[in-house]
């Protein structure tokens, strides 16, 4: 007798790879797929391209943070459009590890070295300072945030709603990262949320910042 593995759910998934609420939301999808038949299908999104009308209101200190994001978003859509989509998610890896597990420093230095662990040229930390790829980053960031609207960030998930279609949302915001059975949990909330027509949000403030573990 032979069985057949169950099909895989689809989730789809926009990342800023400086965002360290999308971090912490990618490792617990991660976990999901560790524990049901899901496929995490990664996307670039872009808090620099999100913000980029609003740098003049914004404190400096956010503000110099967003110009910085240029850099290794642009190495990452810079990958994927020469190597496919199928990096984004060992390159995200490398580079979010440095980024936040380690609080290395986004330099030239830190980018080369994720590139080489996740298997792909040094040469693309180039386009961290090129403007080569800006049109397929713009439109892959503008495929996630139109799915739920200008007045979120990152990250952004899109999953099977009741009709079969896509819901999308932003978040979860969550730390630390559900490992295990809470990760299960949260995965079928996610899905169960998504199968209500008209659901939009459950919030509330935030009292501790991003665990990395």
């Amino acid at each position: 007798m032979t069985t057949t593995a169950p099909e895989k759910t689809p989730a789809d998934f926009w990342f800023d790879p400086l965002c360290p609420w999308a971090w912490m939301t990618s490792r617990w999808m991660l976990e999901v797929e560790k524990v049901r038949p899901v496929e995490v299908r990664w996307h670039v999104m872009s808090l620099a391209v999100l913000n980029e009308d609003k740098l003049d209101t914004l404190p400096e200190n956010y503000a110099a943070f967003l110009r910085d994001a240029w850099g290794p978003v642009r190495v990452v859509i810079a990958a994927q459009q020469q190597h496919g989509d199928e990096v984004l998610g060992r390159l995200y890896t490398a580079l979010g590890t440095r980024f936040h597990n380690q609080e290395q420093p986004r330099t030239r230095e830190t980018l080369v070295a994720a590139l080489e662990e996740a298997g792909l040229p040094a040469s693309l930390a180039d386009y961290a300072d090129q403007d080569t790829y800006d049109a397929e980053l713009r439109a892959s960031h503008k495929e996630g945030i139109e799915k739920v609207g200008q007045d979120v960030g990152t990250p952004v998930i899109a999953v099977p709603g009741a009709d079969g279609e896509q819901v999308a949302f932003f978040g979860p915001v969550v730390t630390p990262t559900p490992r295990g059975d809470d990760a299960a949990k949260l995965w079928d909330g996610t899905l169960l949320v998504a199968s209500i027509p008209g659901f939009y949000e459950i919030k509330r403030s935030r009292t501790v910042g991003p665990i990395f573990d």
